[in-house]
């Protein structure tokens, strides 16, 4: 097994997989209400195509996959691809990111296929809201997506909370407060302006130092909290991605936050991103990319398709350049998966 590394030598093993384009939501901050021109069926990725990708990585030292749309359960058939890639060599971490919508139909199915964990996406907890940001979305069967993944044994479970200046910034206290009697992780995202709506985020972002702050004056000083150092039967989860994770004293979960913003993580950035139509993505917030859906479907071989992954990876950035207002405008995050 190889490693493979970017060209400022960061090790790249993650890889995250875009299912479908199509989502059941139309979140204000990633989708218009209208929707969007959804990929045709001869545009998107196979799960045969992806899978070839998958385990062209997985010889380049890839262990980590993260299926994402889109809303992954749209698309018919994933359980199938979920047990294709339980089943390749070389990939031990195989997860999920779900708006929760269709959880509680999946998740059994899921568990069986071989998905360890997933993260769901949580905005709000009040009903009203909840339809408002989503549009088309119901809370109850969020929740209820959430404990019948908890039950089945899908974990750690992750609630993935953006936060939204004049939308939601009001109950970051409520949310945190989840973690105190349940096992939940929830990670406070910093809102990224990507896109059709990059001006819309911008003006109402808010940096993790004050997201932090507010939670503390409310419910006590955060403690650092390391999962890798869990004991008893409490999931691990891996201290590879972005977020930093604290816990609130006495709490069964923990509170984690993402600031690709304010405290950027590019250095410490491991991924790569395949889009639904086949792109390679190095960098969620750049433009390039490198298309892999025509060399397979002209033949090209596994180590043809693993020369284009390492040359994606030596087009990776060294990092981001929000702060300087350079925002991607190619694709909108639910064509890039997040």
């Amino acid at each position: 097994m190889t490693c493979l590394r970017d060209g400022f030598n960061r090790p790249i093993s993650y890889l995250r997989i875009s299912v479908t384009d199509r989502c059941n939501f139309r979140c204000l901050y990633c989708m218009p209400l209208e929707g969007i021109a959804s990929l045709s069926h001869a545009e998107i990725l196979s799960y045969e195509e992806m899978a070839a990708i998958v385990r062209a990585a997985a010889e380049l030292g890839i262990r980590k996959v993260r299926l994402t749309g889109g809303e992954p359960l749209v698309r018919l058939g994933l359980t199938n691809f979920i047990a294709m890639l339980r089943a390749m060599p070389g990939i031990d971490d195989l997860s999920l990111t779900t708006n929760g919508f269709l959880l509680s139909r999946y998740a059994a199915d899921l568990k069986r296929a071989g998905l360890k964990r997933i993260n769901v996406s949580l905005d709000t907890l009040r009903p009203d809201r909840f339809q408002q940001i989503t549009r088309l979305g119901r809370l109850e069967e969020v929740l209820k997506g959430i404990e019948t993944a908890q039950a089945v044994g899908l974990q750690p479970l992750k609630i993935n909370t953006v936060v939204i200046d004049g939308f939601n910034a009001d109950e970051l206290i409520d949310i945190a407060t989840l973690t105190i009697e349940r096992n939940w992780h929830i990670r406070f995202i910093e809102l990224m302006p990507v896109g059709g709506t990059a001006d819309w985020a911008q003006e109402r972002y808010i940096p993790l130092d004050e997201i932090k702050r507010r939670i503390e004056e409310a419910l006590g000083h955060l403690e650092p909290h390391h999962p890798a150092t869990n004991t008893g039967n409490e999931p691990r989860f891996n201290l590879d991605g972005p977020a930093r994770y604290y816990r609130l004293p006495r709490a069964k979960g923990t509170i984690g936050f993402i600031s690709p913003i304010s405290c950027q993580f590019c250095a410490q950035c491991n991924r790569l991103r395949l889009t639904a139509d086949g792109r390679l993505r190095p960098c969620l917030l750049s433009e390039q990319e490198v298309d892999l859906r025509s060399p397979l479907r002209q033949g090209a071989t596994i180590d043809d398709i693993k020369q284009l992954i390492r040359q994606a990876a030596q087009m990776k950035p060294l990092g981001h350049r929000l702060n300087e207002r350079v925002v991607p405008e190619d694709r909108s995050m639910y064509q890039i998966g997040g």
